[in-house]
């Protein structure tokens, strides 16, 4: 409530006209003569000469209550709270005071009054401290007295300020019941005041020691069952209304105390439920607290009675949903471990929910309770039992066990699934989820086998696989997926935790997994080609797509007979697929998958033909997860991705700005620990079972990254004997001398290393700066043998259209063409060889052959030549030369 709307409004025809010099002097002397006042009355009652003046001491007390009719000051706080503690002393002995005290307290209802607005900050801590008074004046036996605490308590919820009507001057003109315009100097300091607005009060209260003092002055209260019943009533709305207010009932036992006063003789059952309603807004703001006190024996009990009260005597609606509300309460104490529960064996409670577990027609008991209870009625009792089985199954397994708990949950199992004709639907809970439909326990059902599988009980996960169950769920979940409708929040967490169930049962267990087998095998495929496009859904995607990676993890990978099916469906493909598509806090198990999947030697030929959809490899992907990952820890590195700080190769800036601690000996230390943060282990480890060398769709930038992979473990190693030295240094511990030498023989050799592979990244690079010199040189080289044919293509062309366009040209073209080629004609040596002389040569046909092949091929000529010299030469003798042989058939 805005304190604005308690201020005065003055009328508009009436000039503001602030206060002259000796007005303000005024104020101060009336407002200083009423603090005197109070410290006069102050010492009136507390001065031993004046104390047993009871006459005086309640004509004053009237006097002055009498100006506080619309609010105590801000400022007077503490006095007024002297003064009440005074008359709380007083009432016991004299009963005179106990309307005085009475009219005080009722006058703590109205909003407390300020001059200006920094009185709110100011006298803050007044408030605080009254407050808290306030629930310490429960120490009054007087029924009265409390009742008026408990009132103006829960009227700081509801008040509303005094009525401030405008008078034609401004002022404050009448209160809830009086005037006051006989007293001149009161009514000039009220125009001055304005009331604090509800919400301050209620903010101090919540930092005050009310809340909890109130809920300590419970027992005192056995004998005055209104004024409890009014006590819890405030307690309800203190609890509802801040979680300060629900820390500091918890810090003083409240949920022990609630519980134990709970089933207190109340004819209208008031006490109870609002005791479960305190319950319930602490649950809501501190479960861990609350269940933990609730855990004894006697908290216990007192819910046990409280639960049978309203089972047997309850028939209206509000009595069947303090009913459920009881068990609800008592469900959420058996999730704690330290419950005492001893009772719940005693009385064979679990037995008795496992019968209303049973489906109808497999139950006697539910057969003959039906003509009694509605189908709904039925159903409620049967989602409750359910809901109860959940927490209290996984801590009393032995009991289970001898119920035959799997047994029965497997038949509710396939009562859910059998001749189900709207298999498909439901809602998020079990009273949303619809009347007469299945879903719902089908939901609870396999959260109750998800709660006492994940126990780890191998006795109960036995059972379960002798009954069959991994092929029944299998189905169950096969079928959802059939159904187009399966899409819904409860849907995706029925599949999950099925998932979840079978990962559990086959997590360690080599013939389980071949149980898994093919159909399960299947199935896992079925759910990564989904991928993650609706990891953030809202729906429950994410889990179910986390819940498919540790199904493979745990059901397939081990079995090499479950791991090569799944290799030949192309699983290994697919987690790469979900890998590089998924975000990054999917990353680490998925990775883990690939890392135990990389053991069975026909893994690796999968990974290493993955291609992404833009043609990356697994090698390079895998690399670019590193580079990332260094990134985000902020690792030193150059900006070549190279090593910048030899000392710290691997690493991060947050590592290095953590407070150097010395840990014990069996808690992991940092660099430890940082081996499950984040992925280079991982990926080294991958790396290892690939190889580091022929690996495709690397450049030379990866081939830096590498180098770095290569050398992780040797980096590590040298980071924990780093860390062991300084933590002996931290406590103060000198090794011998020859573990101090062994130990900056460690530390050197690391930092050698990274120096060897800085120089590694450094040849990498500037041989890879020296490709890419002559990649550039070569591409210059083309550029202008490009450019110089183009050159000469445009000037062939042109002197082609000048010799067929103009005669001239091309007569001259003819004659430079004959004067070089006679230019290149050898000049003979001496002048009587000038004139060469003229041989002919004569050919003779000296057989013909036939070949057998058609045409001119098919014929083989035998030719002989001679030579004829020119008339004037000089007759030689005549040779004979061998006749020389041309044939033409091809050879």
């Amino acid at each position: 409530m805005d304190s604005s709307r308690f201020v005065h409004r003055r009328k508009p025809d009436i000039p503001v006209i602030g206060p002259r010099a000796p007005d303000k002097k005024q104020h101060i002397q009336e407002v200083s003569v009423k603090s005197i006042e109070l410290s006069k009355v102050i010492r009136l009652l507390e001065d031993p000469l004046t104390v047993n003046l009871k006459e005086r001491h309640l004509f004053v007390l009237k006097k002055l209550l009498k100006r506080c009719q619309i609010g105590f000051l801000l400022k007077e706080l503490t006095g007024i709270a002297k003064i009440l503690n005074i008359c709380a002393e007083k009432v016991t002995d004299h009963p005179e005071y106990q309307p005085i005290f009475c009219e005080a307290l009722h006058i703590c209802r109205l909003p407390f009054l300020k001059e200006k607005s920094s009185d709110e900050l100011n006298y803050a801590q007044d408030v605080i401290e009254f407050l808290s008074h306030m629930g310490c004046l429960m120490r009054v036996s007087d029924a009265e007295v409390r009742q008026h605490i408990v009132e103006s308590v829960k009227s700081f919820y509801s008040s509303v300020a005094p009525k401030l009507l405008p008078d034609g001057t401004g002022g404050l003109t009448k209160t809830k019941t009086r005037t006051f315009h006989s007293d001149n100097r009161f009514s000039r300091l009220a125009l001055r005041l304005q009331p604090t607005s509800p919400g301050y009060r209620l903010q101090l209260l919540e930092r005050s020691d009310l809340a909890q003092t109130l809920l300590l002055s419970m027992a005192a209260l056995e004998n005055q069952p209104g004024i409890k019943l009014q006590l819890l009533q405030t307690l309800q709305i203190l609890s509802s209304s801040s979680d300060m207010n629900c820390a500091s009932i918890l810090q003083a036992g409240g949920a022990e105390t609630i519980c134990l006063h709970m089933n207190q003789p109340d004819p209208n059952g008031q006490v109870l439920f609002h005791s479960s309603e305190i319950l319930w807004n602490l649950l809501e703001r501190g479960s861990t607290e609350v269940t933990a006190q609730l855990s004894s024996i006697e908290c216990v009990i007192s819910l046990k009675e409280a639960f049978l009260h309203q089972l047997i005597n309850g028939f209206r609606h509000s009595d069947l949903q303090l009913r459920n509300d009881l068990l609800v309460i008592t469900t959420l104490i058996a999730g704690n471990p330290n419950s005492l529960l001893i009772l719940y064996k005693e009385e064979r409670v679990l037995l008795a929910v496992l019968m209303l577990v049973r489906p109808p027609a497999a139950s006697p008991e539910r057969r003959s309770a039906s003509r009694q209870w509605s189908s709904a009625q039925q159903e409620e009792v049967q989602l409750q039992a359910l809901a109860t089985l959940c927490s209290l199954a996984p801590i009393m397994l032995e009991d289970y066990m001898s119920c035959q708990g799997n047994a029965v949950l497997l038949l509710l199992l396939d009562w859910c699934v059998a001749q189900d004709a709207f298999f498909g639907q439901g809602h998020s809970s079990p009273v949303a989820e619809g009347r007469g439909r299945r879903k719902a326990q089908m939901r609870h059902c396999i959260r109750v086998l998800r709660s006492v599988t994940s126990s780890g009980e191998e006795s109960v996960n036995q059972d379960l696989c002798d009954q069959g169950t991994i092929n029944q769920l299998l189905g169950i979940l096969m079928q959802m997926e059939a159904s187009p409708d399966e899409d819904d929040l409860v849907s995706l967490e029925i599949k999950s935790d099925i998932q979840l169930i079978l990962s559990a049962l086959c997590e360690r267990d080599m013939h389980r997994k071949e149980l898994f087998g093919s159909e399960g095998v299947e199935m896992a495929v079925h759910f990564l080609k989904k991928g993650s496009d609706k990891f953030y859904s809202g729906l429950g995607h994410n889990k179910l797509i986390l819940s498919t990676v540790d199904c493979v993890w745990s059901c397939i990978v081990g079995c090499y007979t479950t791991e090569d099916y799944f290799l030949a469906k192309e699983g290994a493909s697919l987690l790469m697929d979900l890998l590089s598509s998924s975000p990054r806090c999917v990353h680490c198990n998925v990775l883990a998958s690939l890392l135990e999947l990389c053991d069975n030697p026909n893994a690796l030929s999968h990974i290493l033909s993955w291609r992404d959809s833009s043609g990356q490899t697994a090698p390079r992907f895998l690399l670019q997860l590193w580079m990332d990952e260094e990134e985000e820890l902020k690792v030193s590195r150059d900006q070549d991705g190279g090593i910048a700080d030899p000392q710290r190769p691997i690493l991060g800036v947050y590592q290095q700005e953590d407070p150097q601690l010395s840990f014990p000996a069996n808690v992991p230390s940092a660099a430890v620990l940082e081996l499950s943060e984040n992925l280079r282990s991982k990926v080294y480890s991958i790396f290892c079972k690939l190889g580091f060398h022929d690996l495709p769709g690397l450049s030379r930038k990866h081939y830096v990254t590498l180098s770095v992979v290569r050398r992780y473990l040797d980096f590590k190693v040298g980071e924990v004997w780093e860390e062991v030295s300084r933590e002996l240094g931290l406590d103060g511990v000198r090794p011998t001398t020859p573990d101090e030498e062994a130990l900056s023989a460690v530390c050197k050799i690391s930092e050698d290393t990274a120096r060897k592979v800085a120089a590694e990244q450094r040849s990498i690079l500037e041989l890879q700066e020296k490709e890419d010199i002559s990649e550039e040189q070569l591409m210059y080289t083309e550029i202008k043998s490009h450019w110089k044919q183009k050159e000469l293509t445009a000037k062939s062309w042109d002197s082609y259209v000048s010799r067929t366009s103009n005669y001239e040209i091309l007569k001259e073209v003819k004659a430079q063409r004959e004067e070089y080629i006679e230019s290149s004609r050898p000049k003979p040596e001496h002048e009587e060889a000038a004139v060469h002389p003229t041989e002919l040569i004569l050919g003779k046909v000296m057989s013909v052959e036939r070949t057998g092949s058609s045409g001119p091929a098919g014929v083989k000529l035998t030719l002989a030549r001679t030579s004829i010299k020119a008339s004037g030469q000089d007759q030689a003798a005549p040779t004979t030369q061998d006749p020389e042989y041309f044939s033409t058939v091809k050879d």
